[in-house]
């Protein structure tokens, strides 16, 4: 308890700024949020949410989007390995997390409970900034936002008077080849018609951890991406946009497996995602609805999986696949002066493809065995939402509903056929105070849901450390999510305060199956038996000397306690956060930052049952990272000194331990 309120005392004195809240003057004084579905100033907004900075892709060269979270107040990021990347908010993560790119959800009915890799089949190159917003999301965007909701928002185009060819390439390079990056980008633009494409082509070597860890054998992958985006101006009130993007992962090694659990070969042979979306932005002359904005979309995701343990025979191939189709249409009104509303309804659909083989090395043959989920299992999400916005006087009220259902249809040979029809309905309303212009004091009581999906129902076979079998009786999970909190911004400073209690109630859980093995794994069954809490508080400052100079603080803490067990819960993340402070001028950028973690010994049952954690839990850690660019005509220069006191360390519940001393280079030409 100490330490933390040193570390609180040391957010709010010390002079630091981080990287996703590099600002000049005119940020700290506008900052535009979509939480709401629409564009509104942050300060006004009564919920705690967090950006990326403008140009912090440019100027930190993330390597991955799951990376480029790390230091994000309130955000922690684990890595089951180097392939992967998942980020927790408010204590949870995976499939209790929301990820939206563009608007369109990125959940599917696949994504599974605790950390995946899904938020690193996107290509960092395509993305422009993205918003955090924590403890709310299942009005505003539907099932899954427990935790709350991810949004990446993909780089735009823009019109030009006169007819316009541009093109962009950049190359990357980290000691020990950890990276291995090219990347091409052409953009054309005229009055009605803009269009962009980009190919990223990028060869990951195995990670080199800090101190004695060394070469983490085997970690390294390769990537390509490819995206397009095009804009039309239909008419002066309509707009189309179409897009197109697509990433591809081949051989990426799940690093612990291979280290602790006795396997010569366990990798995704392939991770794969596309999406391609087409939406018309309508802006009607109608005195109550002012635009209208209809989206429709397809979405593909693959993998393929290898599993061999060592001096085995058997080797079991696995591959999914899921095709998302989606309709949305979103409707935003003014019925008066003070009073403002977003509508809509939301069609998803997914259907799974799932197989595998087992191959025996020795009689050369293979047999076809059922793959992880039911094949030809469906998932429909239907929903209908409405959002409103009341002012007076000094007051904001926010309120909104929600109205889910799904339609869950899978076979199996275990369960046979199986249909669910779940509901769920959740509300949201906040209020917002204006102490003065520039000192907001806000409460938000938001419910929250998550509906079983087919990773939940229908899971057979071998999941991390155990051996999952199938249910069928599942219901949606529940959350509860009460806030207080305080913003300020003045010329030089922003900040906020936050303080929440989350209730969670039929936590769908992996309960073992005593006394039952298969494979040398004990048996596991999910069901809805658990309730818990989660409380915390997050903090974050933000102070512009000068107009060059920025400093930043940020800190969050969560305690999980699981109320059935009476235990803690699984997986939350320690004490966490960052000082930083940037300096950058037109030509030169250079910024340093501190990020730490206290040590995280408060630990459930399934946490001492996991060998990624050590023995007492995971030690704390303190990284020292420093970044430098310089912008001379069309060329740009960018470099980082990472972790330069080569501190060994491992984020809690990581698969893999973080980067050593290591360099990185980048040069962007623009033509």
């Amino acid at each position: 308890m100490r330490l933390l309120f040193f570390i609180l005392f040391c957010s709010f004195h010390s002079l630091a700024h981080g990287q996703h809240d590099s600002v000049n003057t005119k940020q700290l004084q506008e900052v535009m949020l979509t939480t709401q579905r629409v564009p509104k100033n942050s300060i006004a907004i009564p919920y705690a949410i967090q950006k990326t900075a403008v140009n912090y892709f440019k100027d930190y060269q993330p390597r991955t989007v799951p990376e480029s979270l790390q230091g994000m107040s309130g955000v922690f990021v684990q890595k089951t390995n180097h392939g992967g990347g998942s980020a927790f908010i408010r204590g949870l993560t995976g499939n209790q997390t929301l990820m939206l790119i563009d608007g369109i959800r990125l959940n599917n009915a696949t994504y599974r409970y605790g950390p995946n890799q899904y938020l690193n089949t996107i290509d960092p190159f395509l993305i422009d900034n993205i918003e955090v917003a924590k403890g709310t999301g299942s009005v505003q965007y539907g099932t899954d936002a427990i935790g709350g909701v991810i949004q990446l928002f993909s780089k735009d185009v823009g019109f030009s008077e006169k007819k316009k060819i541009t093109g962009s390439a950049i190359t990357k390079y980290m000691t020990g080849d950890m990276e291995k990056t090219a990347r091409a980008a052409v953009n054309y633009s005229s009055s009605k018609v803009a269009f962009t494409t980009g190919v990223s082509v990028r060869k990951f070597g195995d990670l080199i951890g800090g101190d004695s860890t060394g070469k983490q054998t085997p970690s390294g992958y390769d990537e390509w991406s490819l995206n397009a985006k095009a804009k039309m101006l239909l008419s002066k009130k309509m707009t189309l946009t179409l897009s197109h993007q697509q990433l591809t992962q081949t051989d990426v090694p799940l690093y612990h497996r291979v280290q602790l659990e006795n396997f010569a070969v366990a990798q995704f042979d392939l991770q794969q995602s596309q999406l391609q979306y087409a939406r018309l932005m309508i802006n009607t002359s109608n005195l109550v609805f002012k635009d209208v904005i209809i989206t429709a979309s397809h979405q593909q995701s693959k993998e393929m999986r290898t599993n061999r343990r060592n001096n085995a025979v058997i080797q079991r191939e696995e591959f999914d696949q899921v095709n998302t189709a989606a309709f949305t249409l979103q409707a935003n009104a003014r019925f008066a002066k003070n009073w403002s509303a977003t509508s809509g309804i939301e069609l998803y659909r997914d259907k799974v493809k799932s197989e595998a083989t087992e191959s025996n090395r020795q009689q050369n043959s293979t047999l076809q065995k059922r793959g992880l989920y039911p094949d030809a299992a469906s998932y429909g999400n239907y929903s209908v939402f409405t959002l409103h916005h009341f002012t007076r006087n000094r007051f904001s009220l926010d309120a909104g509903l929600r109205l889910n259902s799904f339609s869950i249809i899978l076979a199996d040979t275990s369960l046979g056929e199986v249909k669910l029809f779940p509901v769920a309905f959740v509300y949201n309303t906040a209020l917002n105070y204006a102490i003065h212009k520039n000192h907001y004091l806000y409460a938000n009581y938001s419910t929250g849901y998550r509906a079983p999906n087919i990773d939940d129902m229908g899971t057979l076979g071998i999941v991390d450390f155990r051996y999952e079998v199938p249910a069928n009786n599942l219901r949606p999970e529940k959350s509860v999510n009460m806030e207080l909190g305080y913003k300020f911004r003045t010329k030089k400073l922003l900040g906020d305060f936050s303080l929440f209690y989350m209730k969670l109630k039929d936590l769908i859980t992996r309960l073992k199956s005593e006394g039952e093995i298969i494979n040398g794994y004990a048996v596991y069954r999910k069901e809805n038996i658990e309730r818990a809490i989660i409380k915390g508080v997050e903090a974050s400052l933000t102070w512009l000397p000068v107009r060059q100079l920025n400093f930043n603080a940020n800190i969050a803490y969560n305690y999980g306690h699981n109320l059935s067990r009476q235990e803690a819960l699984r997986r939350i993340p320690p004490l966490h956060g960052k000082l930083a402070g940037t300096y950058k001028n037109k030509q030169f950028f250079y910024s340093a930052e501190w990020l730490y973690a206290a040590k995280q010994n408060r630990l459930s049952q399934g946490d001492k049952d996991d060998i990624r954690i050590p023995t007492g839990g995971t030690p704390g850690w303190n990284v020292l990272n420093i970044y430098a660019g310089y912008q001379h005509k069309q060329v740009q220069i960018n470099a980082g000194l990472q972790n330069i006191f080569n501190v060994d360390y491992r984020t809690h519940g990581s698969g893999i331990n973080g980067v050593g001393r290591s360099v990185w280079v980048s040069i962007g030409v623009n033509l």
